[in-house]
């Protein structure tokens, strides 16, 4: 778990999206507090959301009930669940992406994006989970493209968003798929919210973006 100076930055980066009304922050916030679990993306952001709410947020994505547990290590998620059962927590995301070539797919993560293969399924495999640390992508074979044309890149729409806790590590990340040879849709950039982000693209066009806070 990152330090608790940077939990605090990313924290303020968080009240900071909402502020600046990010899309993709709602997400985030809808998925780890569950009084916003019933609004949309529109509605997270035009709902009131403190430094508090943002600390909450951080603690949640960290493994803990609140922000003061995760100050002192003392409640762990697992806990909380345990004694709680009847208020399911959500404790991750598994976004799909359509391939028409599994094999090539799953070299492209695991060899170019570092990714290590949890499982596959099928004889041939048609299904597979990818994972890297806490990020998991899962992989579905398609006989033929979902998208049509361009319209992916063209209205820039995401199949996946990932994100890392400090602007060393998404720099670092973006040096090494850029040695790597992967094809960017969009390179690192520093957002005007603050944010920095780049967007990839696997071997069937889907966009994939990665994220972290700024400077």
């Amino acid at each position: 778990m990152p330090n608790l100076e940077n939990l605090k930055k990313q924290a303020k980066q968080y009240l900071r999206w909402h502020r600046e009304g990010h899309y993709p922050v709602a997400a985030a916030i809808r998925a780890a507090l569950p009084r916003f679990w019933p609004l949309t993306d529109r509605e997270v952001l035009d709902a009131p959301f403190s430094l508090a709410d943002a600390q909450e947020l951080v603690a949640r994505q960290n493994g803990f009930e609140g922000w003061q547990a995760l100050r002192t290590g003392a409640l762990a998620v697992s806990d909380m669940t345990e004694k709680k059962a009847e208020q399911p927590f959500l404790s991750g995301a598994e976004p799909v992406l359509y391939v028409t070539d599994f094999p090539a797919s799953l070299a492209f993560f695991t060899e170019k994006l570092g990714f290590a293969v949890d499982f596959t399924y099928g004889d041939p495999p048609f299904y597979g989970v990818v994972q890297r640390d806490r990020a998991r992508l899962c992989l579905r074979f398609v006989d033929e493209p979902v998208f049509v044309g361009d319209i992916r890149r063209r209205e820039e729409l995401l199949l996946a968003s990932i994100t890392l806790d400090s602007a060393a590590a998404i720099k670092q990340l973006f040096l090494d798929y850029q040695a790597a040879g992967v094809t960017f849709h969009l390179p690192l950039k520093t957002q005007p919210w603050g944010a920095r982000n780049f967007i990839l693209l696997d071997p069937d066009g889907n966009l994939i973006l990665f994220a972290g806070p700024g400077d």
